[in-house]
């Protein structure tokens, strides 16, 4: 008999459709049951020896709130006989509902109950937590995972058991994950903890890598990626990150149309084990990214989300250098011009934040112009140490990136049908804050943000703390400036301010947005498994 193995995981949800992603234990027929009757099924399709369906569910009623069952093979899996939560239910939106968003990023597993936590209780629990004991009060409409929802170069220590017992942690890469089998152990580990299961399976979720997913500091340089590619571990690893990020997280992240139209995916549940054809395309998004688009859009209403994928898409040539290659920078563009007036809220999630802390950002602005040459060719070489020893490697460290991007939210922000805001959210720098842009000449209509939230759950060094709290401080800035004139760097195109933050702790941010009104909240997760509220402001003006 099948068994389910890995979620649910509610994926994809508007007003009459959804996707519902599982893992089971031998091939099956996946099914969804709705109290209302609607549903969907499908089969279950092979990868390195793992069994998967993203099951579509139709017919659905806008504005209501459908408990669901997960069959396989006609036998009911899900819920629990025991489960101690609320029934999982699908929640569709009717069009005049506001949106509630909930982000983050930067989430280390949990350890069993009863372990001791060493970095504190976990947001993503306290959410859970509070769903559960109230199923019918306030909860987010949409969680967006940033990045590193998994890390293959720090594990467990009972992850690393299992990988002694296979492998020698002598022989690189050691004690980080080594193939696609010990990738499944770490989404495991993070998604059966009981609390995030629950709620993964019942608020939908939009997902986007960043480079613990892969590696620290994954494709950081040319160099970093010739060092790599020079050791014998490396090609396994990248194509087993690629190959599972495409089916744990990317294939939830589309919509049902888009999945029609995905040639791969088709050609994948039409073979009996599409372990080749994922590990083709992996390779082909590895070698060739300007061939493979992980970045998607989503509208919730009037609410339009860009995903964007900062680290596949990257050109790292130094002459070239771009956080963005041509098509994608094309894409995002036309994406967020689209139908002007069509949205009142632009959102662009991109894990690595636009505005840093002036010192950082002039850090790496002088950084990047060190390294491709503009004080000689020592300097160049200095500029790559620091650049890998310091994570030097922000939309700040890519200035025509930065720029570009810089003028792209300035412009969708502009004009007689701009929309109310337009929003950065990130994560990756292991602390909160709100950021406003101001620029030098006429401000967009629209209010810009940097909203920046991280880690969901993970530690935060006494240096994370010290070193973020100096950079945002009036002597780090006129050092920064210092420091940037070195690099015979330009001042940036835009100017900004903290208006919030920063915040330390394992903590969500959760955007609140009703017509052309948004409201930010922040919270940090308690030990006694709750919420704190730390910050709450209006966004628009």
């Amino acid at each position: 008999m099948a068994g389910l193995r890995l979620g649910p995981l509610l994926r994809y949800a508007d007003g009459s459709s959804a996707t519902v992603w599982i893992e089971a234990s031998r091939p099956c027929a996946a099914e969804v049951r709705c109290a209302d009757g609607s549903g969907g099924t499908t089969r279950t399709f092979q990868v390195a020896g793992h069994h998967y369906a993203l099951i579509p569910v139709t017919g659905l009623t806008p504005g209501t709130a459908n408990p669901y069952e997960v069959f396989l093979d006609g036998t009911r899996v899900w819920p629990p006989a025991d489960s101690p939560f609320p029934p999982s239910a699908i929640r569709t939106p009717a069009d005049d509902d506001g949106v509630r968003v909930a982000f983050g990023s930067c989430r280390w597993a949990s350890p069993p109950a009863g372990e001791r936590d060493p970095v504190g209780p976990d947001a993503l629990d306290s959410l859970a937590a509070r769903i559960a004991a109230d199923p019918e009060g306030e909860r987010p409409d949409v969680l967006l995972l940033l990045g590193d929802q998994v890390y293959a170069d720090e594990t467990s220590d009972a992850t690393r058991r299992r990988i002694a017992d296979r492998r020698d942690l002598t022989e690189p890469p050691g004690s980080e994950v080594a193939d696609y089998e010990e990738y499944t152990w770490l989404y495991y580990e993070s998604w059966l903890d009981p609390e995030v299961r629950w709620l993964l399976s019942t608020v939908p979720s939009c997902m986007i890598f960043d480079d613990h997913d892969v590696i620290d500091d994954w494709n950081t340089s040319a160099a970093w990626v010739a060092d790599m590619r020079a050791t014998d571990w490396w090609r396994e690893r990248v194509l087993s990150g690629l190959m599972s990020y495409w089916v744990y997280q990317h294939l939830g992240n589309l919509s049902p149309a888009a999945l029609a139209a995905d040639p791969l995916y088709a050609a994948v549940r039409d073979t009996p084990d599409g372990t080749d054809l994922v590990r083709d395309f992996a390779c082909r998004a590895d070698t060739e990214p300007a061939g493979v688009r992980w970045s998607y859009r989503r509208d919730f209403g009037r609410v339009r989300l860009l995903m964007v994928d900062t680290r596949a898409a990257r050109v790292l040539a130094e002459d070239a250098r771009a956080m963005l290659d041509d098509g994608e920078a094309r894409w995002v563009r036309e994406q967020a011009l689209d139908a002007p007036g069509s949205y009142d809220h632009l959102l662009v999630g991109t894990s690595l934040p636009w505005l840093l802390p002036h010192l950082v950002h002039d850090a790496e602005a002088w950084n990047a112009a060190l390294c491709r040459g503009e004080r000689g060719p020592r300097w160049a070489r200095f500029g790559e140490k620091v650049r890998r020893a310091a994570d030097l490697e922000h939309w700040a460290a890519f200035p025509d990136s930065f720029a570009a991007l810089t003028g792209l939210l300035a412009e969708a922000g502009t004009g007689p049908q701009a929309p109310a805001s337009v929003l950065v959210l990130s994560g990756d720098v292991h602390h909160a804050y709100v950021a406003e842009a101001r620029w030098p000449g006429e401000a967009p209509d629209a209010r810009v943000l940097q909203l920046t939230c991280s880690p969901v759950h993970n530690s935060i060094p006494l240096s994370i703390r010290v070193g973020f709290r100096f950079g945002w401080s009036a002597l780090a800035r006129a050092l920064g400036r210092r420091i940037r004139r070195h690099g015979r760097s330009p001042r940036p195109p835009v100017g900004w301010r903290k208006t919030g933050g920063p915040w330390f702790g394992n903590q969500l941010m959760t955007l609140t947005m009703q017509g052309r009104s948004a409201r930010l909240r922040l919270e940090q997760a308690r030990p006694d498994g709750g919420l704190a509220l730390v910050e709450e402001s209006e966004l628009t003006r």
